[in-house]
């Protein structure tokens, strides 16, 4: 995943933030695809509210992930703080569990082992940013990298929350059709 890669390296890779955007671009007009031919198909092979959901939720992850490398630049961020790049690879093979379980949507098999463990990765994210803003606190750290590192770690979360967020639906998306 570009993020990680972008944390990891950073600040040598700042130029992944131009493909992190693209990407997000990119995720924008699939979903807006996805909604038109919702608009225009009769017979769905699964609930329309379902796909849009799933679309929604999917483009909210990118959406945030875009956020924090924007982010980066326009709070000028010198190096990344280890929690991040945590964070970051949390959320990369929490992603990597949707990709495995996707493909499994098509006949409808159980998706529990992929689920299962993206909420694990959820709980660890969790773990990790209430140690990392715990960590904002400590020492004397200057108030307003604080404030710019609280609000890059809560949009890390909130990237790997929407990772949970997808597995209920493709959960959801199963059990309906089983």
């Amino acid at each position: 995943m570009l993020l990680d890669e972008l944390l990891t390296g950073y600040p040598e890779t700042k130029s992944l933030a131009g493909e992190i955007r693209d990407c997000e671009h990119e995720g924008d007009r699939i979903t807006h695809d996805i909604i038109d031919r919702l608009n225009h198909t009769f017979v769905t092979p699964i609930d329309r509210e379902d796909i849009l959901a799933l679309a929604s939720a999917l483009d909210d992850i990118v959406d945030y992930i875009e956020e924090v490398a924007d982010y980066l630049g326009l709070y000028k961020i010198e190096a990344p703080m280890d929690q991040s790049v945590k964070l970051a690879r949390v959320l990369r093979a929490a992603a990597k569990q949707i990709c495995e379980a996707m493909p499994q949507l098509r006949a409808f098999n159980d998706i529990s082992k992929y689920t299962v463990e993206i909420n694990r990765l959820e709980n660890e994210g969790d773990r990790i940013t209430r140690e990392a803003v715990a960590s904002l606190f400590d020492g004397g750290i200057d108030p307003m990298v604080v404030i710019r590192w609280k609000d890059l770690f809560e949009r890390l979360e909130e990237a790997i929350d929407s990772t949970e967020k997808v597995a209920n639906i493709l959960e959801g998306v199963v059990i309906k059709n089983s």
